[in-house]
């Protein structure tokens, strides 16, 4: 099952782009006995657009076009649900297990994600109710992602 990521908005050169990258290697890594592979980001453009509404109607529509046909979709947003580490894994082994031929974690610009984009999502996770900048969504979600593929392992990296 392939795992990616589509963000709005291009993280800069630097500490944040780089931890990403080392938990996204950590995951290829260990994924790939498991049946996880891809684990790629596509960075979309912004929308410049005068309103907020406006730009998420836009962003929803660049996202919808980068998402692979008949996938599970992930919508982060700070009203979704949370969920565990271990609730995490076990709900991506089961997606793999049932066949899913993809998941995509969508993550959005600075106004959020359009509202019918989240309640078509087949899942919203929050990581909290607090609001987070896209860099470090991006952060926890890659590590989140490593450390998935550790407990489907059995690796010791997390503990409970």
């Amino acid at each position: 099952m392939r795992l990616g990521i589509v963000a709005i908005g291009r993280m800069k050169q630097g500490p944040e782009r780089e931890l990403v990258a080392r938990y996204l290697d950590r995951a290829i890594a260990g994924g790939k006995a498991l049946g996880l592979t891809g684990f790629a980001v596509s960075e979309l453009t912004e929308s410049r657009a005068g309103s907020s509404p406006s730009r998420k109607t836009e962003e929803a529509k660049s996202i919808s076009a980068h998402l692979p046909a008949g996938g599970v979709v992930i919508a982060l947003d700070e009203h979704g649900k949370t969920l565990g580490s271990e609730d995490f894994a076990h709900r991506l082994g089961r997606w793999r297990d049932d066949g899913k031929q993809a998941v995509t974690f969508v993550i959005g610009g600075a106004d959020g994600l359009e509202p019918g984009f989240v309640r078509a999502a087949d899942l919203t996770l929050s990581f909290s109710p607090l609001t987070w900048p896209h860099q470090l969504v991006r952060i926890m979600l890659a590590e989140q992602l490593y450390r998935a593929t550790t407990i489907l392992s059995g690796h010791p990296y997390h503990r409970e």
